[in-house]
């Protein structure tokens, strides 16, 4: 949410390493963003989705990725991606296998 608001300078650093100038910079900050928070209103909503799940791992472990290209001296940084990242990637783990369970109790047996 803070980035529709006041996009912190390292963030338009790492979008523009891509080539593009600060006024589309600044756009597609805006729209990851707005991404972000059309996304975690859907994780809440659906947080049991195993697919849900899984998009999140994946997009976390991505931005991770893109943070290591483009800029690795954050992931030593106080306030890290690799932190809250991780945390957020083993509470997804934790839901997946909570699911997991559930559907392995829930599921009709066959005595036949």
């Amino acid at each position: 949410m803070p980035k529709l608001f006041h996009i912190a300078p390292l963030e338009l650093k790492m979008t523009a390493s891509f080539g593009f100038n600060a006024e589309i910079s600044t756009l597609i900050t805006q729209a990851a963003g707005v991404g972000e928070m059309i996304f975690a209103v859907l994780f809440f909503i659906f947080y049991r989705s195993i697919l849900i799940n899984i998009l999140n791992i994946a997009a976390l472990v991505g931005l991770m990725l893109f943070v290591a290209v483009l800029q690795p001296a954050l992931l030593i940084e106080a306030f890290n991606p690799v932190t809250t990242n991780l945390a957020m990637i083993a509470f997804s783990l934790v839901l997946l296998n909570e699911q997991k369970a559930l559907n392995k109790n829930t599921k009709p047996h066959n005595n036949a």
